[in-house]
């Protein structure tokens, strides 16, 4: 019985072997795209759960009440972490940990590792494995633990155990002893390293002098949760260490007219699941987690899945007419309902069988290509956990069973009588088959739509003023054992005649994401007469301003001849308006080593990502830490030449450190990346969802044609011109597209206009982004049913009327 029914189903595809490639090429497209979205999606959600308690790893972070609202941070005071692990009794274990690349010698090697300090405690709670050396490398101080692949670098097929490093700290030359090697961390972890060194072994004397201070935040801090602790209580029973550390914070918030939160504090001590932080993100200054990427791909994986088996649906159930004769006949000589709805469903199961066989070999030549498009790690070892094997199964099974089930009950209950007529009631007015490409058409509407709608957003992004000079200028990260302002006067010497070059001056930030992956911002609060003001701290020499194209609205940049500026400093807007004076020329600031006078107010710049509003910045003269970056502005016009002509430079001054200079617009593409992938995303969603649909309106145009071959002879006959027999039969296919437009204009309004309300600065939703996606659909339809319209309607009428 089963081989009967296996080749009955063989021929029964092969005579409609049109619409079996067309069933096919569906199927297996979107099995594929679902695959490969899915293994990104599974890879994006397995950051750092490869941990033995991921469950009970947390970060820090604050959220307080200010007068300009809720605000988040997660940096801290040097002595927040101890005093957090001994008075707050849930705490397991705890550890400071910051991220400060850090140049190191070994022989005549000088290179810049990924270098993070951090407390002994680290390797208890994360599991990164030790596989030579000390089990607590950082027991004592002045030790260093290497990756496998730095110590590579650095040692070769030497046992790097026990040999010393140099690192270069500012001034000064400090001698660290490896005593492990780890293995290499894996990719989806947000706690990357080369180097772990002991967070009290910080260069110069930062942690020193910060040790008792709680005004200036520099680092993260990570939890360890005893067993069984309740995030929720936790963070309650964290109000009486929050009150007694933090009781200027709060004063000040109270003073200052801040709005309490509905506890009645103006601070609370918040954790963040580590497995989390990969999606964090900052609305209106307020952190959360944000997964909607994510579940976008899903969601459009999801949507392919159900695309395609529309598709099938439309077809089998459109083709059902030209084998009601069968079943009609199948019926009188006996056979069941049982046996015809296995007949036919068995038909629906080999083609999903072949279209998920084509689709597993498409994943795995697609795979590489997919992990470039999309710039991700994800492998296919992703499909092989369990879990993700088990519901590839019960989907299949699911969408297999629904798919090709419900055309085989359809088809196999009809009538003995009406199925000897050729004859589907149930179907006669194409209402099922309307309303499914409605519903497919929709989605792709939606899809064009929402890729419009990003990309205009990401290029609103890239183009908007942000304040400074990106386009003419380049960042070079110093990472240089010499000191880094002879660098940059060496660097200024050696371009002097240069006619390209305009300014050069450094900073100890970048802006955007540089070469050396590193966008460092250090935050300070202190008191100004009765008030709490808070700002970012940059650091700049003389021909900063000018280098970058700052605005300035008031006062002057900073001179090399004027020795007092060493006590000045430049504020930005965001800062002058905190201290609400008429002239913002006559303050003086007092914290770290000043007190500072304000010599000169910039316009706002954005110095942070776009998807953060401007805040208060202060820039001084470097005082505390050393100059990172130079920044060089030069003419328009050749600006590759140029950036040859200053790698040459750098190569006579620095050859032993790699040239990494970078225009910052090429930095702020950089920042955009997720932006970009979600326009990736989308874009593939909607190129396969509308070639699906133009699938499955070629197979309906078929149907249809062939349905009124004989109506189309006739009209032609009494005089009816091949536009109008051409518009006769597209005239249904384009209200269709109509109805979907009307259907996904407003879902398509509603989830974009959602998503854009998570930056501050954003685009404008016009309506004619969303009737560009109506537009596109309706022509890319227009363009898969003219080749069978217009070829139906030049035909020869006698050839229709005759085939009657």
């Amino acid at each position: 019985m089963f081989r009967n029914h296996l080749k009955t189903a063989f021929r029964n595809l092969w005579k409609e072997r049109t619409f079996t490639l067309l069933n096919l090429i569906g199927l297996s497209v979107a099995f594929t795209c679902a695959c490969l979205l899915s293994i990104y999606a599974t890879y994006e959600l397995s950051y750092d759960n490869f941990h033995e308690h991921p469950d009970r790893l947390y970060q820090v972070y604050v959220n307080e009440q200010t007068t300009r609202g809720t605000e988040s941070t997660n940096s801290f005071p040097v002595p927040f972490g101890p005093a957090f692990k001994s008075e707050v009794s849930a705490v397991e274990k705890l550890t400071r940990y910051l991220d400060d690349p850090s140049l190191f010698k070994v022989g005549d090697k000088t290179l810049s590792l990924s270098s993070r300090f951090v407390d002994p405690d680290y390797f208890e709670m994360f599991n990164f494995k030790i596989i030579a050396g000390s089990k607590n490398p950082l027991a004592d101080r002045n030790s260093i633990a290497l990756s496998e692949t730095t110590a590579k670098r650095l040692f070769g097929d030497e046992d790097p155990i026990g040999q010393v490093l140099q690192m270069q700290a500012e001034d000064q030359q400090v001698n660290f002893k490896v005593t492990a090697v780890m293995e290499d961390n894996p990719r989806n972890t947000e706690l990357d390293f080369g180097a772990l060194l002991n967070f009290e072994d910080q260069p110069g004397d930062d942690y020193a002098r910060l040790t008792d201070s709680w005004d200036s935040r520099n680092h993260v801090v990570y939890v360890q949760l005893s067993e069984g602790t309740s995030v929720i209580d936790f963070e309650k029973s964290t109000a009486e260490f929050a009150e007694k550390y933090y009781v200027n914070d709060i004063t000040n918030a109270k003073r200052d007219g801040a709005a309490a939160f509905e506890d009645g504090s103006y601070l609370q001590l918040r954790l963040m699941n580590l497995t989390d932080l990969n999606f964090k993100k900052t609305v209106a200054g307020v952190y959360r987690v944000d997964k909607s990427q994510v579940h976008v791909v899903l969601i459009i994986a999801v949507l392919l899945l159900i695309i395609a088996c529309v598709n099938f649906i439309n077809m089998s159930i459109g083709k059902a007419s030209t084998r009601m004769k069968e079943i009609g006949m199948r019926k009188t000589l006996g056979a069941s309902k049982n046996q015809l709805f296995l007949q036919l469903w068995g038909e629906s199961a080999l083609v999903f069988t072949l279209a998920i066989l084509l689709a597993a070999i498409m994943t795995y030549l697609l795979h590489e290509p997919f992990r470039g498009l999309f710039d991700t790690w994800a492998g296919l070892d992703q499909l092989l956990q369990p879990e993700m094997m088990i519901g590839a199964v019960v989907i299949i099974l699911v969408v297999s069973f629904i798919a090709g089930g419900y055309p085989a009950r359809l088809i196999s209950r009809s009538g003995t009588i009406q199925a000897l007529k050729g004859k589907l009631p149930v179907y006669s007015k194409n209402r099922v088959r309307n309303v499914l490409m409605v519903a497919q058409f929709a989605i792709s509407i939606v899809f064009i739509s929402g890729t419009l709608v990003l990309y205009s957003q990401l290029e609103f992004l890239r183009t908007t003023d942000l304040g400074f000079n990106k386009a003419q200028v380049i960042s070079i990260p110093l990472e240089s054992p010499q000191d880094p302002q002879v660098l940059i006067d060496r660097l200024k010497l050696k371009l002097q005649n240069n006619p390209k070059i305009n300014y050069i001056g450094g900073g100890s930030s970048n802006l955007g994401m540089g070469l050396d992956n590193s966008s460092s911002r250090s935050l300070l609060g202190f008191e100004h007469e009765g008030r709490e003001v808070k700002t970012f701290l940059f650091e700049a020499g003389h021909g900063y301003v000018e280098a970058l194209g700052l605005e300035l609205l008031a006062g002057r940049s900073f001179r090399e001849s004027e020795a007092a500026d060493s006590t000045s400093i430049i504020i930005n807007e965001q800062m002058a308006a905190q201290f609400e004076e008429e002239n913002p020329l006559d303050i003086t600031i007092n914290f770290g080593n000043g007190p500072y006078q304000v010599v000169g107010v910039v316009k706002d710049f954005h110095f942070q990502k776009m998807d953060k509003t401007i805040e208060p910045l202060s820039i001084f003269t470097p005082t505390w830490s050393r100059l990172r970056y130079a920044f060089v502005q030069v003419a328009p016009g050749d600006l590759a030449g140029t950036l040859d002509d200053i790698k040459t430079a750098w190569e006579e001054i620095e050859p032993q450190r790699e040239f990494m200079g970078s225009f910052l617009d090429e930095n702020i593409d950089r920042t955009l990346e997720k932006e970009r992938t979600t326009i990736k995303i989308t874009s593939l969603g909607a190129i396969v969802a509308i070639v699906l649909s133009c699938i499955a309106l070629f197979a309906m145009s078929l149907l249809v044609v062939a349905q009124r071959r004989k109506e189309i002879g006739i009209r032609k006959v009494v005089g009816a011109s091949v536009a109008r027999v051409t518009v006769l039969l597209s005239l249904d296919f384009v209200k269709l597209v109509g109805i979907a437009f009307l259907i996904a204009f407003p879902v398509a309004y509603y989830l974009t206009y959602n998503w854009l309300q998570d930056y501050p600065y954003r685009t404008e939703l016009h309506w004619y982004i969303f009737a560009t996606g109506g537009v596109i659909a309706l022509l890319i339809a227009l363009l898969t049913i003219s080749f069978k319209t217009v070829h139906a309607a030049v035909a020869n009428p006698v050839k229709s009327l005759k085939s009657e």
